[in-house]
This record gives C-alpha cells, sequence and structure tokens, in this order.
C-alpha cells in the first residue's frame, strides 16, 4: 500500500503532469472506443478523427493490463499513467480520478479506461466541444466530442453490444455505426485500431495483436478494416508456417488456404501455399499453381531457387529444374 500511494503521489504531482488546459496542447475531437472479448479476455481501442495520424495521439494500451483513449484536448499522459496505475492495482475509476483530480484543464477533457476485468471508467468534461458523450456497457465504453449529432454514442454502443464476432469484428462495427450518425462534423481523416493480450507474456510482440494506423486517407473506417481483414490473412499465414516448422503439413495447408480464400488474388500467399506443396512432394498440384505465379511475376521463381539455398525447400536437383522451367 505504501508503494501505491508513493507511486500516486510521484505521478500526479510530476511537472509532467501538471499542466494547464492551454491551445498549444495537441487535440483530436474524435469518436473512441475501449473493449474487452469476455472469452479471449483481449482488450481494444479504436479511434477516429478528422486530424492527422490520431492513432498516435489517442490509443494506448498493454497486455494484462487495459486501455486508454484520451482526447478532446488531449492530455497524453492519460494513456502511459493510466496503464502505471491500472497495473499497480486501482480500478480504472480510481486511476481517473486520480488523474482527473489534479488536471486543472479536466473540463475539456475526454478519456476512457478499461482494464482487464472489463471494469470501465470514462469521462466527459463539462467544455467539451458539442455534441459529446459516453456509453458505458458491459465489457466496454464509447465516447465522442464534436460531433454532427448526438446519436453518435449511442449508435456505436449500440452495434458494439448486437454485432456477433471476434473483438476487432465487433469494435469495427461500432466505429462503422459512428460514421452511419455522420460522425466527426469535419469529416473523416485518420483512424486507429489496437488490440491486446488478456494476459501479458512480457513479450511486447506476442502481446500486441493488432496494432494498425490509417494516418491520412479520405475513408480511414473503411481502409483500416482492410487491413485487419489483410492482418488476418497473413495471421493464418504465418501460423501455417509455424504448422510446417512442427511438421504438420495438413494443418499448414489449411491454414495457407485461409489466407488463399481472404486474398485470392494475392500472389505471395499462393506462393508459400506452393513452396509448401514442393516440400510435401505434391509435385504436379504446386506446378500448376507456381506456373501461373511465375507468368505474372518471374522473381518469384527466382526466390524458390533461393529457398532450396538457405534449406527451406527440400527438393532435389531434378525437381528444382523442373520448377525452373515453368
Amino acid at each position: 500500500m505504501k508503494n501505491l500511494l508513493f507511486l500516486l503521489s510521484i505521478l500526479i504531482s510530476s511537472s509532467a503532469f501538471s499542466q494547464f488546459f492551454k491551445k498549444s496542447e495537441p487535440f483530436a475531437h474524435t469518436y473512441s472506443i475501449v473493449a474487452r472479448d469476455s472469452v479471449t479476455g483481449e482488450m481494444g481501442v479504436a479511434v477516429q478523427s478528422h486530424w492527422f495520424s490520431v492513432g498516435s495521439l489517442v490509443s494506448y494500451g498493454k497486455a494484462g493490463v487495459g486501455v486508454v483513449a484520451t482526447q478532446s484536448f488531449i492530455n497524453p499522459s492519460y494513456g502511459p499513467k493510466g496503464l502505471t496505475l491500472m497495473a499497480e492495482g486501482l480500478s480504472p475509476q480510481q486511476a481517473l480520478n486520480a488523474l482527473l483530480q489534479n488536471d486543472e484543464g479536466e473540463m475539456y477533457r475526454q478519456v476512457a479506461f478499461l482494464n482487464a476485468d472489463g471494469e470501465v471508467a470514462t469521462h466527459t468534461g463539462s467544455s467539451c466541444i458539442e455534441a459529446a458523450g459516453h456509453r458505458q456497457g458491459k465489457n466496454f465504453s464509447v465516447q465522442a466530442n464534436m460531433m454532427l449529432n448526438n446519436t453518435v454514442w449511442d449508435a456505436m454502443a449500440d452495434a458494439f453490444e448486437t454485432t456477433n464476432g471476434n473483438l476487432s469484428t465487433r469494435i469495427l462495427a461500432s466505429m462503422k455505426a459512428a460514421q452511419v450518425e455522420k460522425g466527426d462534423i469535419r469529416g473523416m481523416q485518420s483512424a486507429a485500431i489496437l488490440i491486446v493480450s488478456g494476459t501479458a507474456t512480457g513479450n511486447s510482440w506476442e502481446d500486441t495483436l493488432i496494432d494498425l494506423r490509417i494516418e491520412d486517407h479520405k475513408n480511414p473506417i473503411e481502409e483500416l478494416e482492410r487491413l485487419v481483414k489483410v492482418h488476418t490473412a497473413y495471421n493464418f499465414m504465418n501460423n501455417g508456417d509455424l504448422a510446417m516448422e512442427d511438421g504438420d503439413s495438413k494443418k499448414a495447408e489449411s491454414l495457407y488456404l485461409e489466407a488463399q480464400n481472404m486474398f485470392p488474388d494475392n500472389l505471395e500467399m499462393k506462393y508459400w501455399y506452393a513452396i509448401n506443396l514442393l516440400n510435401n512432394k505434391e509435385y504436379k498440384k504446386a506446378h500448376k499453381i507456381l506456373q501461373t505465379i511465375f507468368i505474372q511475376d518471374r522473381n518469384w521463381q527466382l526466390l524458390t531457387e533461393r529457398l532450396v539455398k538457405s534449406e527451406l525447400l527440400s527438393i532435389s536437383k531434378l525437381e528444382l529444374e523442373k520448377v525452373m522451367k515453368l
């Protein structure tokens, strides 16, 4: 308890946090969601704004701890300091209260905290630009300010609660619902989604499941949705590679095909599936696929020869000659 009190005193009294509202502070008038998947424990935060690179300002997350969205006239320290306080055992509401009570610009802030237990805390300051508001639900909070209409946050909440699927699917449904209600009064520009594991391994490359940003785009939500789909497909590819390493070629083939089904015109996804077939001595099937790839781009044929040298492709010299003549 003494350690926690000491940490609190440092966080709320430091000169880095003792900032008032001033026009020089970054601002991102926007809508966002913090949410948790009750089955997997994954936690996510997503945001959209008519402001360049909104994801670099608003969204924060740490596996096993929680996620934060800090927006309107932003105090960026709410992100890392909120995560630190929640990691030390404070509830989202306790952590948020501790920071708000020492922020003389709190009336301009809009902030949402969510922890690994699905508890949420949200603050919409009294001086946030209309239309501004938030709505909390089980394992989520949605919040928005400077919207064209005051229907945005309710539409976001309804979409998240009624959409089936994994966390990214439900979060994107919430974001799209905001745009149906016309979203930001200024329009669209950038968006981001960050999803972290419910439990931490200590390896950031494993604990961060999705971290995608659209910095400047005429339809950032649509583009973000496309990139999430690409991310999912490449996860199938990566898991296929792992299955190959484990010697489970059937599982690998199934995973590679999942990726191809999502992006049937992607040459790389077809290529590595064909390489898997070669390694499993399914030559005729592999040749047919590789031939269509080589016609479009001969560099893939050059790469195939290099894979043999790197021992990632195990075929005889005779078989390699056949492949190089396709």
